[in-house]
């Protein structure tokens, strides 16, 4: 019985020993999984060629949708919460020719962004667009709301400014209800101006062109696709500005970030316009009713 004894009371100290490194086994295998998880603080998204990891921007919002809150009926998608107000509209310039705005504002259409003018991607020179003024005119005219938007290639913060002030230049005199639109697209051929100029540079552009347009008054916003959207800007320097982003065919703004306004298509057929055109959905959140003490009880 002593014996038995004794042998229990010297296996009591392994047993606590097991115990112990087993418990600091699973910790250990705990924390360094957390910490070599090479994913740790990443999204999973798709970013227009493959399924990446992403690592999110600080202070840019996600985006709150999902395909589940859109329905298309027709081609036309109705955002299907109550969150937000929608309204549909198209994006127009000398490519859509001259424009019937009478029989556009019969096609059940809120709104049109218009293009002000646009610089050369190879000389650099500013241009006005041949219809801008008839366009922003016939809009107006057909009880449309009215924005424009001006296609940069700026490769300098001085040059963003000089885009800005020849909009201000020629907006002069007309009402604008929407956002002034800066719209830097990539251009691939190799004669351009524009190519390789980096990030950084890209988001100054922006930045000068939009507070510019601020400070004479208007509302400023930056159109982009998904690709210049996460690998062309730095949107976290940019959350103070409306974002349009463009995604067609498409069943909702597939996106990370939240954005404002969404180009659908580029292929809608609006009599009044000869030929395709773009549409878009803008998004205006509705003010939401603070619960009181009495509606909680």
């Amino acid at each position: 019985m002593r014996t038995a004894a004794r042998r229990r009371i010297r296996l009591f100290p392994l047993l606590l020993l097991i115990l112990f490194l087993t418990v600091l086994g699973i910790l250990l295998y705990r924390f360094l999984r957390v910490e070599l998880d090479p994913h740790k603080g990443q999204v999973y998204i798709y970013d227009g060629f493959d399924w990446i990891w992403y690592t999110p921007l600080e202070g840019v919002e996600a985006n709150p949708w999902t395909a589940e809150d859109f329905l298309f009926i027709g081609n036309r998608p109705v955002y299907l919460k109550d969150d937000f107000e929608t309204k549909i509209g198209i994006d127009v310039s000398e490519h859509q020719h001259a424009i019937d705005w009478t029989q556009v504002a019969a096609a059940d259409l809120d709104y049109a962004y218009i293009r002000i003018g646009r610089r050369g991607y190879t000389e650099g020179g500013l241009f006005e667009d041949p219809y801008f003024r008839q366009n922003m005119q016939g809009a107006r005219n057909a009880g449309l709301e009215v924005g424009v938007y001006f296609f940069s290639q700026a490769i300098s913060v001085g040059e963003a400014i000089e885009e800005a002030r020849f909009v201000l230049k020629l907006l002069d005199g007309y009402r604008v209800d929407l956002p002034v639109v800066f719209d830097w697209e990539k251009i691939s051929s190799e004669d351009a101006r524009t190519l390789g100029l980096p990030v950084a540079t890209r988001t100054d552009c922006a930045v000068a062109f939009c507070e510019t347009i601020k400070n004479a008054g208007y509302t400023p916003a930056i159109y982009f696709n998904r690709n210049i959207g996460y690998y062309g800007y730095d949107l976290s320097r940019l959350t103070e500005y409306e974002f349009w982003f463009a995604l067609p065919e498409a069943g909702y703004p597939s996106f990370y970030y939240a954005v404002d306004s969404w180009q659908y298509s580029f292929a809608e057929r609006i009599p009044g316009i000869e030929t395709e055109t773009d549409m878009n959905l803008r998004f205006i959140p509705v003010p939401q009713q603070e619960e009181t003490e009495g509606d909680a009880a």
